[in-house]
């Protein structure tokens, strides 16, 4: 499946002319980048959608610790792509998405934004990359894990006053900060380099 290069996500690192479609991705088509983009256009590693796919089938590819199936697959903020080295995906001030090599490959960092109680006692959290895991601890949403290569818990940090964060949408997208206080989805943050506080909605950064 395609879209029309001048409908694409205006996030993607592409030209906005050139050939009239550009692939789509499978899912979270406003917020991610296909692995073909990745791996052909933002890293270089290949020339054509034919290289990229036949990277596919040598699984020479992983994106989260897992094989890559299909070229369309969606990197969200903060995956991991594996190509011979790690690689996170991040955003600039300017919006579009870049990748970055990993310090830690097997570690990516997930937002909670929702938890489900479970007749098991579980709790299913819900993660803003799409992804879902099931736990009986004590996380709450808004708070960060960071999840291992089988999305196992490495480390959580508790959202809350002091934390260092990284805003990830609205106008102060791609800076970092630390939150001074907060009131239900308000959040005043003060960021980094500048000396004003400003008020953000919790859904636009993630602690870390």
């Amino acid at each position: 499946m395609h879209q029309t290069r001048s409908k694409a996500n205006k996030n993607l690192p592409i030209p906005r002319k050139g050939t009239k479609y550009v692939a789509r991705q499978l899912s979270h088509v406003n917020s991610s980048v296909s692995v073909l983009l990745a791996v052909r256009d933002m890293l270089g590693l290949a020339k054509t959608a034919k290289e990229v796919n036949e990277m596919i089938k040598q699984k020479l590819l992983k994106l989260n610790g897992r094989e890559v199936k299909d070229e369309r697959e969606s990197i969200k903020l903060f995956n991991i792509l594996n190509a011979g080295k790690s690689y996170v995906l991040k955003i600039k001030e300017t919006g579009k998405y870049f990748l970055e090599e990993a310090k830690d490959k097997d570690e990516r960092a997930v937002k909670i934004i929702n938890k489900v109680m479970l007749k098991n006692g579980q709790i299913q959290f819900n993660l803003h990359d799409g992804t879902n895991i099931l736990s009986k601890d004590a996380f709450n949403i808004g708070d960060t894990l960071f999840l291992d290569s089988s999305s196992k818990v490495k480390k959580h940090i508790k959202f809350g006053e002091g934390k260092d964060c990284f805003i990830f949408s609205g106008k102060y997208q791609g800076l970092n900060g630390k939150i001074s206080s907060f009131k239900n989805n308000l959040i005043f943050v003060n960021i980094e380099g500048k000396n004003d506080l400003v008020k953000l909605e919790k859904r636009c950064l993630i602690v870390l």
